[in-house]
């Protein structure tokens, strides 16, 4: 079957307002935006990855599709490579066709979820990409992985096409905000997003026999060394202006970056003790849904998106 829809036809990227930037850009120009993206499909990779949280890879791992280019832009960023506006392109942009190609495969191995990394700037093409593979006669688990810098119209327009919400919780300080993702109201906006997220599928987690997640929000929160006040009052704003029942995954694998190695706070990982600082405060909160991570973690999280399958040795 022939999936070929001229860019021309994907809506929204004539004069785009995707995303909180409104920069209302043409993204068929070369005047593309805050994020530097055009209006391909800007797909890097599509891969097996058994990384994510336990309901979320399941047994047999999740089919998830990385795009480039991002509307954050944070400097200690893990998906580098990709995701820096300035220095990742794809030498040819794959069709519609081309990335049908390698998602049903993968389905046909047995994956019944495709999870979307860093789609915020990308959710027509997102849109399009979910079109053919239910056209195609398959019907996974949708999992929309977003740094959750996202307007609540466009959540709001996911609404019976996302079955998990997998968004982070960065910040709670616009300074921070600012400094370390080029966002100073990242806090005030990922805040609002989520909570049409909440609205839409409220705190349970719905898993199906083998313990996968059938529909849901988890939220994650990335533990930064230096910064646990800032992680502290993420978790009180979840609990005390969302939910304290809401699934929280709670990271301790930050490692420095290449672009953060001479930073003056980033340039280390997280020790014990910052750490367990963060998961009493879960514990004093009274939420009990959740992941915590191993410290040493921070060995098992460095994808190369310069191979065929960037979390494999």
């Amino acid at each position: 079957m022939d999936f070929h829809f001229p860019a021309e036809t994907i809506p929204g990227l004539g004069c785009c307002s995707i995303c909180p930037r409104n920069c209302y850009a043409d993204r068929f120009s070369d005047k593309q935006g805050y994020c530097n993206t055009g209006a391909g499909f800007n797909v890097s990779s599509v891969c097996i990855h058994h990384g994510e949280e336990p309901p979320i890879s399941g047994k047999e791992g999740i089919c998830n599709i990385f795009f480039t280019g991002c509307n954050l832009q944070c400097i200690y960023c893990q998906n580098y490579q990709i995701s820096n506006k300035n220095v990742y392109r794809l030498e040819k942009d794959p069709s519609l066709n081309g990335i049908l190609d390698k998602i049903i495969p993968i389905l046909d191995k047995g994956i019944t979820r495709v999870g979307f990394v860093s789609p915020s700037h990308c959710i027509p093409q997102m849109k399009q990409i979910i079109d053919g593979i239910h056209s195609s006669g398959y019907k996974p688990v949708i999992v929309f992985n977003t740094n959750a810098y996202d307007k609540v119209e466009t959540i709001r327009s996911l609404e019976g096409m996302v079955d998990v919400y997998l968004p982070d919780f960065k910040y709670m300080e616009n300074k921070l905000a600012d400094d370390y993702s080029d966002a100073a109201d990242y806090p005030e906006t990922a805040s609002s997003a989520i909570k049409e997220m909440y609205r839409q599928k409220g705190a349970a987690l719905h898993l199906d026999e083998n313990e996968a997640a059938l529909s849901g929000i988890i939220i994650r929160h990335l533990v930064l060394p230096g910064h646990i006040e800032n992680s502290l009052n993420v978790l009180r704003h979840i609990a005390n202006e969302i939910s304290p029942k809401l699934h929280i995954s709670l990271m301790s694998q930050y490692y420095p970056t290449p672009q953060v190695s001479c930073h003056p706070v980033l340039n280390r990982t997280v020790t014990a003790t910052e750490y367990k600082t963060v998961t009493d405060e879960m514990d004093n909160l009274g939420m009990e849904n959740g992941w915590v991570q191993e410290i040493e973690s921070t060995t098992n999280y460095q994808p190369d998106f310069n191979k065929p399958h960037p979390f494999e040795p």
